[in-house]
């Protein structure tokens, strides 16, 4: 680590060749204690320090509100490309940019790359900004360790399109605060997860384009503001998680794009530095100023702003050379993978685990990349990964006319194959429901009633199998139509019986999923999912049990995947004795249609190598759960009913 890490070190750090030594030999984790615009006193004078990495440039001024913006104030060569200077009179508020003569003898205004605060767009300029928030939080942040490991139920929001306001405009962060807190708390999810707000230009890229990596989104207030948003979720009882993107950067003149007027921060071969598919610029992971660049600016949202983890966006591409591309250049041993990438990621993920202790990484990594949850160095550090795998099979089951589900069973069974390889992440996002790929609810076949079935039951299987839970903003109410970013979600509509009742399964989920240690404790481990039945392709039935092996609780789910009412069928059971339903998605406060589902008592007699039986009518398209209220004393005489083959 560095020794800008100890409580003793001044801030900001002295712009000496020690500190510049420490940043370009990639130890240096808070790059912006260093560099950026702080406000000092120098000489008894008050004014502003600034400094940039610009080891290319043929000159650079700083220009602002404090000098008219005018070219009045060079910044000083100095050692390793970094440039430095003291404007007296400057002070926090003010308006700034650098102007830089690059490599290529053009001369651009450009963005500090460091720069806490910037203007609302189309406006670029940075902002002198000081941190001064005191924060009331520190109950939560001496706990969230352990959130991390408990329930994780993530809300994922679009901050600018969740809800407008009165006149039609995105909320602002306070605003914001108390309406989502509001929400989320009577929701039961556990975590939001924030789309959209690292300071980015293009507000149609939905913050995937991001231009300030330590400013947060101006469009809906200031830093303080943001961390107003963060401190009352935490008040609240909910965490924060935020959507980070350190894979690329966009080809913006004002911004990272060509820095100092030759590649900089991006590779500088386009076949490792330009992605074609986004039109962006892939960050050269083999700098060290680079690295320290994004680690700083990881450790930022987690220090600074107390966000309980980042959600490392676009992994996959970052990890392989040939993502997406035909010509692509290997690495030192002939591989597609990209070294530096894979070295950045481990340091990240080590850095972040021992100066934000308790945050959570989670990876979107869509590839079958080994240990990307495995601790460094065998792999790379994150918490979770994001179960792209699950989502694709289960999706596409979802979406299968029922008639021919009995032809992709091994859709949903396939995940309790490798589950326990990785921690997980079941991530339903914004990517699933947007470029007609239809909101969740359209997914599936039939009518309108059939199709709300269809998403009770899949919302029961995916909050009783193992991992981490994630839904997108909207689907919790069943959505029905395409995600836009520019109109807010239709609360109205959620207030329509259809859609309540929805919310209120999802709701009772969350409640559920909160409350049972053997909905969450043991997700990785072989024994938290345990198949009865997995095998009934014909009807498209699957029996399971969740178990915690701490406590001993445990429960049995079934599916019914058919839109076909099964009377009397026989499922096998761990247990004799009279069960109980935790749930049953078929509920008319859900709703469904309330099929009787008869009597849940179990007698001994083997079905499928377990002991019990017991006789049910199942639902059509519907998800029961159920656990033993009471033992049975002896063994129960057989009943009738359909049979399933041992």
């Amino acid at each position: 680590m560095s020794s800008q890490d100890s409580a003793a070190t001044p801030f900001p750090l002295p712009l000496n060749h020690e500190f510049l030594q420490k940043l370009a030999g990639a130890d240096l984790v808070r790059p912006d204690h260093l560099l950026g615009a702080h406000p000092v006193t120098e000489g008894g004078v008050a004014g502003v320090r600034f400094a940039v990495w610009a080891p290319q440039a043929q000159g650079i001024h700083v220009v602002g509100d404090f000098n008219g913006w005018q070219e009045s104030h060079p910044l000083d060569r100095l050692d390793l490309g970094y440039w430095g200077t003291f404007v007296p009179g400057a002070q926090a508020g003010q308006l700034y940019k650098f102007r830089i003569q690059g490599a290529d003898g053009r001369t651009v205004d450009r963005i500090d790359p460091f720069a806490r605060a910037f203007e609302e767009p189309p406006a670029t300029a940075s902002i002198i900004w000081t941190d001064d928030y005191r924060w009331q939080d520190a109950e939560w942040m001496a706990q969230r360790s352990a959130r991390r490991d408990g329930p994780v139920s993530i809300y994922e929001v679009h901050v600018g399109s969740w809800r407008l306001d009165d006149q039609g405009r995105p909320l602002g962060y306070r605003e914001l605060a108390h309406q989502l807190a509001d929400y989320v708390e009577q929701m039961g999810f556990t975590h939001v997860e924030l789309m959209g707000a690292m300071a980015h230009p293009f507000y149609g890229s939905w913050g995937y384009q991001v231009t300030g990596y330590y400013a947060p989104a101006a469009r809906h207030g200031t830093p303080e503001d943001f961390k107003y948003l963060v401190d009352y979720l935490h008040g609240r009882g909910i965490g924060v998680l935020l959507d980070w993107v350190p894979g690329h950067f966009p080809t913006d003149d004002h911004a990272l794009a060509r820095y100092d007027g030759a590649p900089l921060y991006e590779y500088a071969d386009p076949r490792k530095g330009f992605h074609f598919d986004w039109n962006t610029y892939i960050f050269d992971y083999g700098r060290n100023e680079v690295v320290m660049f994004l680690i700083g600016s990881a450790l930022r949202w987690l220090q600074d702003f107390h966000l309980d983890g980042l959600r490392v966006d676009a992994v996959a591409s970052m990890l392989y050379l040939d993502f997406s591309r035909t010509e692509w250049v290997p690495n030192i041993h002939g591989g597609r993978e990209n070294l530096e990438a894979i070295a950045f990621l481990r340091r990240l993920n080590e850095v972040v685990h021992q100066m934000a202790p308790g945050c959570m990484m989670v990876a979107e990594e869509s590839t079958a990349f080994p240990g990307v949850t495995h601790p460094v160095p065998q792999g790379l550090g994150f918490d979770y990964k994001w179960a792209m795998g699950w989502m694709n099979d289960s999706l596409a089951y979802l979406g299968t006319d029922p008639l021919f589900r009995r032809y992709e069973h091994h859709k949903i069974t396939f995940f309790n194959v490798y589950r326990s390889t990785e921690h997980f992440v079941l991530a339903i996002s914004h990517d699933e429901v947007v470029h007609g790929k239809k909101p969740l609810v359209l997914k599936a076949p039939g009518d309108w009633e059939q199709q709300r079935a269809n998403l009770r039951a899949f919302y029961g299987y995916m909050w009783t199998t193992p991992g981490k839970k994630l839904l997108f903003m909207g689907q919790e109410f069943a959505h029905s139509q395409e995600w836009n970013h520019d109109v807010a979600l239709p609360w109205e509509k959620a207030a329509w019986p259809d859609h309540a009742g929805m919310a209120e399964l999802v709701r009772e989920l969350n409640r559920l999923y909160s409350e049972r240690r053997d909905w969450y404790a043991d997700d990785v481990e072989p024994a938290g999912q345990e198949w009865l039945n997995g095998d009934d392709a014909e009807n498209s039935v699957f029996v399971y049990r969740r178990l915690d092996q701490q406590s001993g609780q445990s429960c049995v789910v079934v599916l019914n995947m058919t839109p076909v009412y099964r009377q009397n069928y026989h499922l096998p059971v761990p247990q004799a004795g009279q069960y109980r339903y935790l749930l049953n998605t078929d509920e008319g406060r859900f709703g469904g249609w309330s099929h009787e589902v008869g009597d849940p008592r179990a007698w001994e007699e083997p079905l499928l190598g377990q002991p019990a039986r017991m006789s049910l009518n199942l639902p059509p398209l519907s998800a029961l759960v159920l656990e033993l209220a009471e033992a049975a004393p002896a063994q129960e005489p057989q009943q009738q009913g359909q049979e399933v083959q041992d």
